[in-house]
């Protein structure tokens, strides 16, 4: 044996701790046990005690909620000091450590140690009575305890090895108190409580306490068994009933009537071999399953949804074109080339009696009537139809249904509108299409390829059903604003139908015929009692629904309406009836929204009327430029596009290498700065046909021209100075006549799209057809040719600096110092 004799760990126990306040419930002396730690200053606490012997003092926080930093004052005095074996660091920043506690302390004083609680303790020992009256009080201990661990699960069978292997009575009284459903500072004085006879009389408190709880616990327990088994009892009893009742024919069994009814339904159903053979299978579940599994709801949902959708071939179409004509023209005002589009399609339907592959696509503003033309097709084919809304949609369960093992599954709505309309061959009005967004769930989009895709959607499988569906006779309508939302092979499945803004007279003749009897109609008002004239209606559409579709024109007559019904149910002696007058329409619906003021006019230098094409319709654009003192730079503002500050460019450069021709002098490029803006920055604008109105605004501003009034352009141009062609000529028109615009340039390539105009839309405005930008320039600027050529811009000749003759001089010195240093 070695000089250095082994000594208890007792005896090198340090006078002096580092202490790690500890929350939930004190520890006790004689165990060994884990501590989670996560404070990153508990952390530090920990590194410090590891490092100057790895001794720790655990104090009990007196109250858990105070949060106040931890000190003498909240700190209780007795604890416990642990020898820490192994630390162990956590994926989260933690740190696990294994502690083994040793004996109880109480602190004398601390000392300040920066972050740190360091405090002078006194070890505490046992005081022990005597030995036999000791003994006594243990075996005690030891019974009512094996007692009340008896059957009781929460005290496992290490922690009762434990307590019997145990020797001494303090430590006894400590573990148990330990493991005991105590109150924390009922267990802090059974730690402060030094004499070993009253700690063990205060566990015995508890114990007795605990036994209390768990006799009360048991005669719960066997209350709750006795109802079980009466219930029990009952289900027999109503079984033997059944069984009395189905002997004497009193009454049917409730799943045996289920079954024979979903045979039947079955039998005539024309199913497909997969589809029988799926049936068949939950069919043999159901007839073994009990009514009261879970299983036997969903089983049942699954097998009716199954049974009622419509399986069975359809009868062929009947309708004829004229009723189908009479309907649209009821319905619809105006729309000519929409109807007869619609009238084309419906006749090649009839005369190949061919239903499958039928996708149509409305695409137009809001409130030009997508969705109500989609209702006119369903009634015209003497069919029902099926409507939903996929904006915003962004899980594709909607469309394919949900798997069956999770709760609440249901088909998606495909599946669901069948069984709706119990036809095989619908109209499915599917609204938004081109606002379907993109999820983790899934991309609907992507769903809707099968279902719209004639050489798929011929099996069509739910994923609920898990069973294939002809859907391939259902005529699909979608309804979107616009097509650049809307995926490419999506798109290639439909036929586009654009549906265009209306005219002010347009609009006009819609309010009288359609939007006014259903306003009076929704509030209760009769002809007799509010008079709208012609001149209030078209004021209504000007000054405050001016936009491409009637939707904002529709809530103007519900509110005049709405104050009209209170009026006269408010005043009874209210002269019949009333009539809207300006006086009357300003009352009610404020100051216009759109003014005369407000339309647009390029009256200065650098500024000219552009008309664009947006999703809400058509809209004008001014755009402005503005020169200062620079180089040649610009500026653009406005939330600009790509696209649209690639045709600021072009046109600029198309100016500079045309300057020459345009009695514009060069030097003017090199001296001034632009800056190009489009007012309303909120509002981002993108798009190649503001190109010829960046050249006629650019140009306006370098030879301080005004352009001709009641003018507005549109078009793309190339470097080499060609107008190209533009989308969306309708929509612009209609912007242009709501701007009271007279004149437009269009590009000579759109003169087909003019052709198709009505005289109603075009009629009251000259259109200009432009090939190239010369003509532009002549159309926008009628005197440019009487214009004084440009007068070169004069700088003064650079005189010689002092920093010249500063460079000089410093050239002249370095060169004699280079021949001195040679020689």
């Amino acid at each position: 044996m070695s000089e250095q004799e082994l000594m208890p760990i007792e005896q090198l126990l340090p006078n002096n701790l580092f202490i790690l306040p500890v929350t939930g419930n004190p520890v006790f002396p004689g165990l060994f046990t884990p501590l989670m730690i996560t404070d990153n200053q508990d952390i530090e606490i920990v590194n410090q005690a590891i490092k100057h012997g790895g001794f720790l003092g655990l104090l009990l926080v007196k109250d858990e909620n105070d949060d106040e930093e931890y000190s003498e004052k909240n700190l209780y005095s007795v604890g416990t000091v642990a020898k820490i074996v192994k630390k162990i660091k956590l994926p989260d920043g933690g740190i696990s450590i294994f502690i083994s506690t040793l004996k109880r302390f109480e602190t004398k004083q601390y000392y300040p140690s920066g972050p740190y609680l360091v405090a002078e303790v006194q070890y505490l020992e046992d005081i022990e009575d005597e030995q036999e009256e000791l003994r006594a009080w243990t075996r005690l201990l030891l019974t009512e305890m094996k007692q009340l661990t008896k059957n009781n699960q929460l005290f496992s069978e290490e922690m009762r090895l434990n307590m019997v292997n145990i020797d001494h009575p303090g430590k006894l009284a400590d573990f148990i108190a330990s493991i005991l459903n105590v109150d924390r500072k009922q267990q802090q004085e059974i730690l402060e409580t030094l004499l070993v006879r009253r700690r063990i009389e205060k566990v015995l408190v508890f114990i007795k306490n605990e036994q209390n709880i768990a006799q009360v616990q048991a005669k719960i327990q066997a209350r709750v068994n006795q109802k079980i088994e009466k219930n029990q009892r009952d289900y027999f009893l109503r079984e033997e009933l059944k069984s009395i009742q189905q002997e004497l024919g009193l009454s049917t069994n409730p799943k045996a009537e289920l079954i024979n009814r979903l045979k039947l339904k079955f039998k005539n159903l024309p199913l497909s071999a997969e589809a029988q053979e799926s049936v068949d299978r939950e069919m043999n579940r159901l007839e073994g399953m009990d009514p009261s599994s879970p299983e036997y709801s969903l089983t049942r949902t699954y097998l009716e949804i199954i049974s009622d959708l419509p399986w069975k071939e359809p009868k062929p179409e009947n309708f004829s074109i004229e009723s189908a004509r009479k309907i649209l023209e009821r319905d619809h005002y105006g729309m000519k080339d929409v109807k007869d589009r619609i009238l084309e399609f419906l006749a090649v339907r009839k005369k190949k009696q061919d239903t499958k592959g039928s996708i149509i696509c409305l695409v137009g503003p809001p409130g030009v009537g997508k969705t109500s033309v989609g209702v006119s097709i369903a009634h015209a084919l003497k069919k029902d139809y099926f409507r939903f809304s996929v904006g915003g949609m962004n899980d594709e369960s909607e469309i394919k249904g949900h798997r069956r093992t999770y709760i609440g599954a249901m088909p998606g709505k495909i599946i669901q509108g069948l069984r709706i309309t119990k036809s095989k061959n619908p109209v499915f009005l599917i609204d938004e299409i081109d606002k379907m967004g993109v999820s983790y769930q899934g991309d609907p989009a992507s769903a809707l390829l099968e279902v719209l895709d004639p050489e798929q959607n011929t099996s069509f499988r739910d994923t609920y059903l898990d069973i294939p569906f002809d859907v391939s006779e259902v005529l699909f309508i979608v309804t979107a604003n616009t097509l650049e939302t809307i995926p490419r092979p999506l798109l290639d499945r439909m036929e586009i139908i654009q549906l265009s803004g209306y005219t002010s007279d347009e609009k006009l003749a819609i309010g009288k015929k359609y939007l006014v009897p259903k306003s009076l109609e929704k509030h209760g008002l009769s002809k007799d009692e509010i008079k709208y004239s012609p001149k209030i209606l078209r004021k209504i559409a000007d000054e405050y629904a001016r936009e491409a579709g009637v939707r904002n024109f529709e809530k103007s007559l519900h509110k005049i309406n709405r104050k009209v019904a209170l009026m006269i149910s408010e005043h009874a002696d209210t002269k019949l009836p009333v009539v809207i007058d300006e006086k009357l329409l300003y009352e009610f619906l404020g100051q216009p929204i759109f003014v005369e003021d407000e339309i647009l006019t390029a009256d200065h230098p650098g500024m000219a009327i552009g008309l664009a094409w947006t999703s809400m319709g058509g809209d004008t654009l001014i755009i402005e430029a503005q020169n200062i003192p620079g180089k040649g730079e610009i500026k653009l503002t406005g939330q600009l596009g790509d696209v649209m500050q690639e045709s600021v460019s072009i046109a600029y450069t198309w100016i500079k290498a045309h300057a020459k021709e345009h009695n514009i002098d060069p030097s003017w490029f090199e001296h001034n700065a632009i800056h190009l803006h489009v007012p309303e920055g909120a509002t981002p604008k993108d798009g190649p046909s503001a190109g010829v109105t960046m050249t006629v605004a650019l140009y306006s501003l370098i030879t301080n021209q005004v352009i001709a009034p009641n003018l507005a352009m549109t078009g793309e141009i190339s470097l080499k100075g060609k107008v190209m062609p533009i989308g969306g000529l309708k929509e612009k028109v209609l912007a242009a006549r709501r701007n009271k615009i007279k004149d437009i340039l269009i590009p000579q390539f759109n003169k087909r799209d003019l052709d198709k105009l009505d005289e109603t839309v075009t009629g009251g405005i000259n259109f200009h057809l432009m090939s190239n930008v010369e003509q532009v320039l002549e159309k926008a600027f009628p005197d440019d040719k009487k214009r004084e050529p440009m007068q070169p811009i004069q700088m003064p000749a650079p005189s010689p600096s002092s920093t010249d003759a500063d460079l000089i001089s410093k050239a002249v010195a370095t060169a004699v110092r280079e021949a001195l240093r040679e020689r």
